[in-house]
């Protein structure tokens, strides 16, 4: 199938990591693929992270994604896990950079506040929104793809709301006024 443009979604993990790819076409987002990479097997951690860094390249490969979300880290009270989930996270943008793909980084709960209206939704409430959205019918086994679909849908809205900024950011009313001569009444 040919899309306008693909958006890969990833939920950053070194034991569980969700990934998840969004056709858009004609204005419209469609459900590509979405699983999981479970990493439990390896007990290496660079190992993980290279199989975490293959596994990308070849989705990046394979379905020719033009933008790439990720979730940023939840900082809780384990430095240790914070660590390891930083890794996975910059093994995981550097396969983007390598393809030279834009990369977006969303905070948890701004991802559950474009998908479901409610920043302290929880895991189901996102799901069941997401089947809703997508019309999604089969439950994956973990939620780690449905929360990297969450990302992919929420960098969807985030870049196709009347609101986003396109280009530079605006320095005032002179230089909005300057950028879109054509919409301003005399």
């Amino acid at each position: 199938m040919k899309y306008d443009s693909v958006i890969l979604g990833i939920d950053p993990g070194t034991q569980l990591l969700g990934y998840a790819l969004l056709g858009i076409r004609k204005g419209k987002p469609e459900l590509i693929v979405m699983d999981t990479l479970k990493l439990t097997k390896e007990k290496d951690i660079y190992a993980r992270l290279e199989i975490i860094y293959r596994t990308i390249s070849g989705l990046i490969a394979q379905y020719k994604p033009n933008s790439f979300a990720i979730e940023a880290p939840f900082f809780g009270k384990n430095v240790q896990s914070m660590l390891k989930l930083g890794r996975a996270q910059g093994v995981a943008i550097a396969a983007s950079m390598q393809s030279q793909i834009p990369v977006t980084e969303y905070a948890p709960k701004k991802v559950k506040q474009s998908i479901t209206g409610n920043g302290n939704a929880d895991k189901d409430q996102v799901w069941k929104m997401l089947q809703l959205t997508l019309q999604i019918e089969k439950k994956p086994v973990y939620f780690d793809a449905t929360d990297a679909l969450a990302v992919a849908l929420c960098h969807f809205y985030q870049s196709n709301s009347p609101l986003a900024v396109k280009g530079k950011a605006l320095k005032g009313w002179g230089d909005f006024i300057a950028k879109n001569e054509g919409r301003v009444r005399k």
